[in-house]
């Protein structure tokens, strides 16, 4: 064997011994360099790119995922997509037409959110554009939905983990929210029956005679504070949600703590003071709270009802007769210019009740007899005693009084803080500017007036403006259950030593006790034999 023919030998060897290392497969994947390398190469032939060696990486990463991603569940490119593709699905049906709502002279409730929107993008306050569209486009399918006389975007709250869009609407006449009191009938029951259970398990257990102090009652649908109804929703295109009734505890509750929404209405409120109810009571009471002192109307907007009996009605509120709680707009209402806005908060009045601090806006003396409705008589009977010495001082308690509607905002109280700021949304336009006013008791909460047109809009955190650094209510101490002394103090036990030296100290005083009773006795004895002699 010649030389050469033993060099092309180790040669082959060589070879042979590469592929056969480019054949090995992976103990991962299951394939080898050799064919991943074959299907990369391949690939350039086929489609040529420019600058190949540029692109290298890239085909061999494509060529990877090609292979794996039948086999794999989750790619990071396939996650980081998949809630805006959520969003996108549920934003689909808000672009699809309802032909059984297209109607000739149909009278829709639907409010223009878009002029409204472009009216606050000028006072700079508001939404992006594409919101505020999907925003009108799920208030349209709302007002599709349900019978409602009218509807208006109240604003949006922001949440840690989620946001509230807040639509403010109100039923047709007739059209009340039965399937809501229906609700509140059926936990009422629930409460009731496990009331019965507790009572029933504690026959046995002694019986506390406190008794609660009477519970303010709510004010009906249509009237104070629970005038209109209240719907959210997280996203447009999601489904609205209908929040409950506000009672006068909540609101109370809600003034001495301060939380942040959490995005999700069954979430608990913990707090001290403790607060009756959940997210979805704690966000129908701050909607309450803030609309009560935030919406505003240019003066002269409106008008109470009836404004022709004025004089009349003048004299009977003189006389103790009820404030007026209604009013409309005024057809002769011409406008007022943006400048006199913004000079003088006198030509901005409140057009929402004032809550007074029992948490109602018409105040109710709760000190006054109840009907018992279907108490037993023998309850009414214990009672009756009571609730004659409460009725005797029932005259005596002073009613709550605030301030009456369309009350100009140049009353209201200054102490703590300026409560309103008015500009102009253009100074190098005065003449097509708008006047906007901004509060700084709740901030967030807006109002612009221009010409015969104004809106209210909140966006912010539904959280009031503290000056100093808020601090919680402290839990009280617990009170003291019996004085602590000698009569009631625990001692230790003695011992036998004791014991048996207390026995003989006591035996002692008893004979000592005993020789003195005996002298006594031969003393007195001498005595009367004295007095024989």
């Amino acid at each position: 064997m010649t030389e050469t023919q033993g060099t092309n030998n180790e040669t082959e060897l060589a070879v042979q011994n590469v592929k056969a290392y480019l054949l090995k497969h992976s103990t991962k994947s299951s394939i080898s360099l050799y064919d991943h390398l074959s299907q990369v190469l391949s690939r350039i032939l086929d489609e040529r790119p420019d600058n190949a060696v540029d692109v290298f990486e890239d085909i061999s990463k494509e060529v990877k995922q090609e292979r794996f991603s039948k086999k794999l569940d989750t790619l990071h490119e396939e996650s980081d997509v998949l809630a805006t593709l959520e969003i996108a699905e549920v934003q689909k049906s808000l672009l699809m037409k309802n032909p059984e709502t297209e109607q000739e002279d149909f009278e829709s409730p639907l409010p223009n959110i878009m002029e409204m929107a472009s009216s606050f993008e000028q006072a700079g306050v508001g939404l992006c554009r594409d919101e505020m569209f999907h925003i009108f486009l799920s208030i349209k399918q709302l007002v599709d939905m349900l019978p409602l006389k009218k509807c208006r975007l109240w604003g949006k709250i922001l949440g840690i983990k989620g946001n509230y869009i807040v639509v403010e609407a109100e039923y047709l006449e007739g059209e009340d929210d039965e399937g809501m009191e229906e609700e509140n009938e059926g936990e009422e029951e629930e409460a009731e029956e496990m009331q019965e259970e507790d009572d029933e398990s504690a026959e046995r257990m002694p019986k506390s005679t406190f008794k609660p102090p009477p519970s303010v009652p709510k004010e009906e649908n249509r009237t104070g504070v629970n005038k209109y109804t209240y719907f959210v929703c997280g996203e447009p295109g999601r489904s609205w949600v209908k929040l409950p009734m506000v009672t006068p505890a909540q609101i109370v509750a809600a003034r001495s703590i301060q939380k942040f929404f959490t995005g999700f209405l069954d979430t608990p409120i913990i707090s001290y003071p403790p607060f009756p109810g959940n997210e979805a009571n704690y966000l129908r009471a701050q909607i309450a709270r803030i609309s009560a002192t935030t919406h505003v109307s240019p003066l002269g907007f409106y008008q109470f009802e009836g404004a022709e009996e004025e004089e009349e009605e003048e004299e009977e509120e003189e006389e103790g007769g009820a404030a007026k709680d209604s009013f409309e707009e005024n057809p002769e209402f011409e406008g007022i210019p943006a400048a006199e806005l913004t000079e003088s908060l006198s030509n901005w009045v409140h057009h929402v009740q004032y809550i007074l601090p029992q948490g109602r806006c018409v105040w109710v003396n709760i000190s006054q007899k109840k009907e018992h409705g279907d108490e037993e008589e023998e309850e009414e009977e214990e009672e009756e005693e009571e609730e004659e010495e409460k009725d005797e001082g029932a005259d005596q308690v002073q009613p709550e009084v605030g301030p009456p509607l369309l009350t100009p905002l140049s009353e209201d109280d200054e102490t703590d803080i300026v409560p309103w700021t008015a500009r102009v949304s253009s100074s190098l336009v005065p003449q097509y500017s708008i006047a906007v006013l901004r509060s700084n008791i709740w901030p967030g909460a807006y109002a612009f007036a221009g010409g015969k047109k104004f809106e209210n809009f909140y966006l912010g955190w539904g959280d009031k403006y503290v000056r100093e650094n808020y601090c919680q209510e402290l839990v009280p101490k617990p009170q003291a259950e019996y004085p602590i002394g000698p009569e009631i103090t625990e001692v230790d036990d003695p011992t036998l030593e004791e014991e048996e030296r207390m026995k003989a100290e006591l035996e002692e005083k008893r004979l000592a006790e005993e020789e003195n009773e005996e002298e006594e006795e031969d003393a007195e004895e001498g005595d009367e034999g004295d007095d024989d002699d």
